[in-house]
């Protein structure tokens, strides 16, 4: 059942609402929707989870203002979504800006209502290259995909699809997945990139303390494989799981391992810490700010 939800800004929200159980609050990439995530919406509801699938301000079918697309805000609009459905004990997964914008979340709100929290392909804890951070984006990139934006954003989105998985399956799943790109408002799109860009979740990583699964495809040419390392070794209490034969949309290129990994998640209880070590990335340089 799909809803609108007004947050503080009078901004409206589409919010899909299927199934009953403990609540799966999913926050989408950039630049798709809810609709994403259709097949966990299908197979999940079976297996006794309500699946909360929110389209951010700017995609979807929410509101499109100017403003109001900093890491902040929107996850301010995840607090009300959560708050307005009354959530308790619920599953927070993300998958890349999303993933970024639940890392925000667990530290601006304290976690509220969340018991675990699942980062799939997440562009945290940033996306483009700092100093002391070479690990994302070199932010030229960015500049480039904002420039395509602005000149021919039909063709930025077919270019950055074909980035997005392993396999290219059918063509008719590129132009699915096309479609879900271009619905995405112009604003909402160049806006989002900017707060790729701009923002910085590296103090926001030790505020996570709940049991966490970080999914991630070793051939990912968005967003490395070294940030879901950093994530998992500044996240007490989290597991990493790499899809190895999966580039950014792991849930596309690898989908039983996927489900599978997602469901045991779900059912388990508290996973164990796990140590990452210097053979895989390099933390202990004095060049290297966590």
């Amino acid at each position: 059942m799909g809803q609108y939800i007004q947050v503080e800004d009078k901004v409206k929200l589409y919010v899909e609402d299927i199934g009953e159980g403990t609540p799966v609050v999913f926050i989408h990439g950039w630049p798709l929707n809810h609709k994403m995530f259709e097949y966990q919406f299908i197979q999940l509801p079976r297996q006794g989870y309500r699946c909360i699938g929110i389209d951010l301000r700017g995609f979807g079918k929410s509101d499109s203002p100017w403003e109001g697309y900093s890491y902040n805000r929107m996850a301010d609009d995840i607090r009300a979504v959560i708050d307005e459905l009354k959530l308790e004990n619920a599953v927070l997964a993300g998958f890349s800006v999303g993933g970024a914008l639940a890392v925000r979340y667990m530290s601006r709100h304290a976690g509220h209502g969340i018991s675990k929290l699942i980062l799939m392909g997440a562009a945290a804890p940033s996306f483009v290259q700092r100093d002391n951070f070479p690990f994302g984006a070199p932010e030229e990139q960015v500049e480039n995909l904002l420039v395509a934006t602005h000149t021919d954003r039909p063709q930025m989105v077919t270019d950055f699809s074909e980035l997005f998985t392993a396999n290219s399956g059918s063509d008719s799943f590129a132009a699915w997945l096309h479609q879900h790109g271009v619905d995405a408002s112009a604003q909402g799109t160049v806006r989002v990139l900017e707060s790729l860009r701009d923002e910085d979740l590296r103090g926001d990583i030790a505020s996570i303390h709940v049991p966490t699964a970080i999914f991630h495809g070793e051939q990912d040419k968005i967003c490395s494989i070294e940030l879901a390392k950093l994530l998992h070794q500044g996240i007490a209490n989290s597991k990493l799981v790499v899809f190895e034969e999966s580039g950014h949309g792991m849930l596309f290129d690898e989908p039983q391992k996927f489900s599978e990994e997602l469901t045991g998640f779900l059912a388990g209880q508290q996973v164990p810490l796990e140590a990452i070590t210097s053979e895989d990335v390099i933390l202990n340089s004095d060049k290297v700010i966590l």
